[in-house]
């Protein structure tokens, strides 16, 4: 079957008039004051979104000790295996176990929240931090102490990590 083209005209040939349309475009929005889209981060900080899932943290409870009870279904619904969990066991307590190692590396997370959803004690939750920095592959994997210290309570860790 052959398919038959339609002659083009002499405007069509040339793409004036679509030169012209785009320049007519790009200059409207040139001289638009309402289209200003530059940031400037980091000293204007940026608007996030409410649900915005940010660094990861553990939170103590009303006496100090860590709410995880190292259950490990956060280290095991995790998609990456960002989460690695050693447990161990109090002596003395009504609480069976305790997180003796809880690293998690920073390199590997996807953010995804599963964790948060996937433990009990509501021990780790996703902060609205949006920034995360280090200086070596090492210092991505943050240990449980670094974890509480983002966390503390839920809203004094988060005004603690964002202040730093």
């Amino acid at each position: 079957m052959k398919v038959t083209r339609k002659e083009l005209t002499l405007p069509e040939r040339l793409y004036l008039p679509e030169i012209a349309r785009g320049l007519a475009t790009t200059i409207k929005h040139a001289v638009s004051p309402s289209h200003n889209v530059t940031q400037q981060y980091p000293e204007e900080a940026s608007q996030l979104h409410p649900g915005y899932r940010g660094v990861p943290a553990l939170v103590e409870d009303a006496e100090g000790r860590i709410k995880c009870v190292a259950c490990q279904l956060c280290e095991f619904v995790c998609p990456p295996e960002a989460i690695k969990i050693v447990p161990a066991e109090y002596p003395d307590s009504n609480v069976e176990k305790y997180p003796l190692r809880f690293d998690l590396n920073m390199l590997r997370c996807i953010y995804c929240g599963m964790c948060e959803e996937a433990c009990p004690e509501e021990a780790i939750f996703l902060t609205d931090v949006a920034t995360f920095v280090v200086a070596s592959r090492e210092e991505a994997i943050l240990p449980k102490e670094k974890l509480l210290e983002l966390g503390g309570t839920r809203a004094e860790g988060v005004a603690k990590w964002a202040s730093k």
